[in-house]
């Protein structure tokens, strides 16, 4: 093997430093970048205009005119397919473990090998197959897992040994091998053609298409697109789509009213050979090696093969115009850690005669999921960018959802984690995407076990609390920019071997966190909750109110003082926002949502609420530390802290009121922990914030007090079956589905968003429940650990994912959280879930590939509720966000 680098090494010094060579691969690059006339002229007007004319953008057309949009002009500012798309690898998989991936990658797939037949373009459609190797034992846990949720979506997947990865491929070396993946069905394309046959499709429906012709800018007025500049002229549209690729952030930025779309190109190298001696046959499937950091599949008769290194290099960060992307300069010394992996995994390649290294662009976003959805700052103005070095496996996927997104107004899948609203401004800073990019192109490669965590870009949003927190011991994780406390590390624990145990087994912070649960059972802790969103919305008359009546399903006409838990619902009466609603005055409303909501809800609020002089919404999320004390003790401490009252007769649940704490006026405290613990959550201006938490620590000395973190907070909310949103509740997901109709209030005499598929439902049933899951012959020290996203099994039959999971400290058990289905044996149609049907059944959770029983349960155990709360906000109140 070492002779053989070095005989490849020589070969590429001499290439690199001969000139011919060079004359002749960078001929290869410049052909037809000759500028073309435009035998067309515009159209002065279109319902929709899409920019960029790679596999994004012609997948986008292709779909809108598939479902009747016929009014649409694509612009490319050079040749169709001409971006990264010319560079793409081509390589399908549907192997992901993001389930919303998995999705459109499958689609996609599907899409791909009908669409030569339909088009008459051939697109170079091969189904090969994939094997994805793993070297370790946590590389084959993470593979197990995600054939777990392939089979149960009916893509063939199995599990093999090393001696038969090297059957289904004689080249591999199966030394350090432990298992590997293989995929039948994945499949390799000619990108570029895929993306010529979607926009021959496009055409053929009346999608205009114009090469050659640069988008300036995009006009919105009052809050709407209105047209579109480019450099041929004007056209007015309804809708603009960017799917500028690399260029898609300076685009978003060039408008008078930016969007922000956060992505930074990086530099992406493969390699390409000349047919081997005995040429490769077409049907052998591609290999990927994560722990190599390589992928390989063959390419006419030779191979590709190409890499996400652990030193990227980031370009563009300054911005730059580029009509057509060529080949970037060749880097050897760069790509050398790649063909040494190559090497090894390969050994047999010694005849290798390379061709070309190609060096091409690849945009990134900050957290390697792709960008879709609509601005929160510009009606009609979508966004389809960012695919992570995924464009060919998402595209046909992605461009489904964001038609179905433009014109239905929602898409048929959760498409949240892509949503561009996932993001704030925040995530728009130059700097911070380049030094965020240069650790998610490794980040490909890197196994990624559960609750890992960036490391760039951190330290961005704090609470006033942060150093204080920090000294105690806090380790730390990432929500929308803001740092949360996982947990604290008490003195003398090796910090060190607590920031690396990273695992899908028991973590070591397992008692830690179990201590800090134990606090807020048995004594007082306090967690800063600061991140949560914060909103004011208020009136001169009876706006407000009424206003949130129509937009929320619970009834929050109460007294003032009164704090209501409520569902944003969407029409067809899923949760676009779970919060909680204090009526503060008469026409004043202070709401609570989740930390991620903070861009979705406002854009939500602001396109629905009416365009009124005498309504204000305000964000207030800055103004504001949030303490959550926890425990039976917090009575006796914030009683003491106030000198008032606190006990249920004068201070009762859900109850909100400004109080006096320590030398502090105007703090909001409310009677929720936000874990069905008794407690209290204190709202306190930012500049009393650092002595509001030291009256707390000292007072609580005496009772006991701790401070806790996020992990204890989700331990305490899951044993007591409380759902958030974001992760078990959705845009898909109804209240009646969840065991939250108390929450809704339908004969509350307002008519409210979604009120009409609620009724719906409950005359005709649910065909999905939320249900609560105890595993039963699980080790909490042996076996692996449940996260989120294993099958559930009723029966030996599939009928649903988990959504989140936690070691309950005081079951002594490990609780799952999901939704059960009933699917037809036959059709597979989805049927009403009743509860005899969730309570007749015998379930199994499948935790990579191994079925542990579980007992199901629709409602919670009575006895982990430690105080009653009011008449009408039973045991079931409880909600949660995380």
């Amino acid at each position: 093997a070492a002779r053989m680098f070095l005989r490849l090494l020589s070969d590429i010094q001499w290439r690199a430093a001969n000139p011919k060579w060079r004359r002749m691969t960078s001929s290869r690059r410049s052909t037809s970048t000759t500028a073309e006339p435009h035998p067309v002229s515009l159209p002065a007007q279109a319902q929709v205009v899409i920019c960029g004319g790679g596999i994004t953008g012609t997948s986008v057309a292709y779909h809108l005119s598939k479902m009747g949009w016929k009014d649409i002009v694509l612009l490319e500012q050079g040749r169709l397919a001409a971006g990264t798309t010319r560079f793409c690898a081509g390589i399908v998989s549907t192997a992901r473990p993001v389930s919303i991936e998995l999705k459109m990658a499958n689609y996609s797939n599907k899409l791909y090998e009908q669409l030569e037949q339909e088009t008459g373009v051939p697109t170079g459609y091969t189904k090969t197959g994939s094997i994805s190797l793993a070297q370790t034992q946590d590389r084959l846990i993470s593979l197990k897992r995600i054939a777990s949720s392939l089979s149960v979506m009916g893509i063939p997947c199995e599990i093999i040994t090393p001696k038969q990865a090297v059957q289904l491929h004689p080249l591999i070396n199966i030394h350090d091998l432990v298992g590997a993946m293989y995929v039948p069905e994945d499949a390799l394309v000619t990108s570029a053609n895929v993306s010529l046959a979607l926009a021959t499709a496009a055409s053929r429906n009346g999608v205009q298409i114009h090469e050659r012709t640069s988008v300036s800018h995009v006009t919105v007025q009052k809050g709407r697109v209105t047209g579109v500049e480019t450099d041929r002229g004007r056209i007015q549209c309804q809708y603009f789509v960017n799917c500028a690729g690399q260029w898609a952030y300076e685009l978003g930025h060039s408008g008078e009213e930016p969007v922000h779309i956060p992505l930074h190109a990086c530099e992406h190298f493969y390699l390409l050979t000349h047919p081997l001696a005995e040429p490769l046959s077409s049907s052998l499937p591609t290999v990927v090696d994560p722990d190599g950091r390589i992928y390989i599949r063959n390419w006419q008769g030779g191979i590709l093969s190409g890499g996400f290194e652990k030193n990227p290099k980031p370009l563009f960060t300054e911005g730059r115009n580029q009509l057509e992307i060529q080949n970037l300069q060749e880097d050897w010394d760069h790509y050398g850690p790649l063909l040494s992996a190559l090497l090894r995994r390969m050994p047999g390649l010694e005849a290798l005669q390379i061709m070309q290294l190609v060096n091409c662009p690849e945009s990134f976003t900050p957290d390697m999921r792709c960008i879709m959805g609509e601005s929160p700052t510009a009606r009609g103005y979508f966004v389809l960018a960012g695919m992570n070095s995924a464009g060919v496996s998402y595209g046909g996927g992605a461009g489904k959802y964001l038609a179905e997104w433009m014109v239905n107004g929602y898409p048929s899948e959760n498409v949240w984690p892509l949503d561009l609203k996932r993001f704030g401004t925040l995530q728009s800073s130059r700097t911070f995407l380049r030094h965020r990019v240069m650790e998610v192109m490794p980040l490909m490669c890197d196994l990624k076990v559960p609750r890992w965590d960036f490391q760039t870009g951190r330290q961005l949003r704090t609470s006033p609390l942060y150093d204080r927190l920090d000294a105690q011991g806090a380790r730390w994780m990432e929500k929308h920019g803001f740092e949360r406390v996982k947990y604290f590390v008490p003195p003398g624990k090796d910090l060190l071997d607590l920031d690396h145990s990273k695992t899908f087994y028991k973590p070591d912070w397992f008692d830690i966190v179990g201590a800090e649960v134990k606090c807020c059972k048995e004594a007082v802790c306090v967690i800063d909750m600061s991140s949560f969103t914060k909103f004011e919305i208020s009136s001169t008359g009876d706006e407000a109110l009424e206003s949130l009546q129509y937009l929320f399903s619970n009834d929050l006409d109460v007294p003032v003082g009164h704090v209501v838990h409520t569902g944003m619902l969407n029409e067809k009466g899923g949760y676009e926002n779970d919060c909680s609603i204090a009526r503060l005055s008469k026409r004043s409303f202070f709401m609570i949502s989740p930390t991620d909501q903070q861009v979705h809800c406002w854009a939500w609020l602001k396109n629905r609420l009416p365009d009124d002089s005498n309504l204000t919404l305000e964000d207030v999320t800055w103004k504001y530390t949030a303490l959550n004390l926890i425990g039976p003790r917090a009575v006796d401490l914030l009683s003491e802290l106030s000198y008032a009252p606190m006990t249920a007769e004068h201070f009762p649940s859900l109850f909100c009121k400004e109080m006096s704490v320590g030398y502090a006026n105007g703090i909001r405290v409310m009677s929720i922990t936000h874990t069905g613990e008794p407690g209290f959550v204190l709202y306190i201006p930012i500049e009393y914030a650092l002595h509001v938490y030291n009256e707390v620590m000292n007072m609580g000395q005496k009772y006991g007090i701790r401070n806790a973190g996020y992990y204890a907070l989700r331990s305490l909310r899951i044993e007591k079956f409380f759902a958030f949103w974001g992760q078990d509740l959705d845009a898909f997901t109804t209240p009646m589905e969840c065991g939250r109709e108390f929450q809704v209030k339908l004969e509350k005499g307002v008519e409210f968003v979604g009120q009409e598929a609620l009724l719906e439902q409950k005359q005709n049933g649910v065909y999905k429940r939320f249900t609560m899951f105890i595993l039963e012959d699980h080790d909490t020290d042996t076996d692996l650990w449940p996260w989120w996203g294993e099958p559930i099994f009723r029966n030996g039959r599939y009928v649903g994912k988990t959504t989140s999971s936690a070691y309950s400290y005081t079951l002594e058990r490990h609780v799952c959280l999901g939704f059960v289905h009933n699917f037809d044996e036959k059709t597979g149609e989805e049927l009403v879930v009743t509860t005899d049907f969730i309570n007749q059944g015998e379930y199994e959770i499948d935790i990579a590939g191994q079925r542990f029983q579980a007992k199901a349960k629709l409602y919670p155990f009575s006895s982990l509720f430690t105080q009653r709360r009011r008449k009408d906000e039973v045991e079931l109140s409880g909600y949660q966000r995380e």
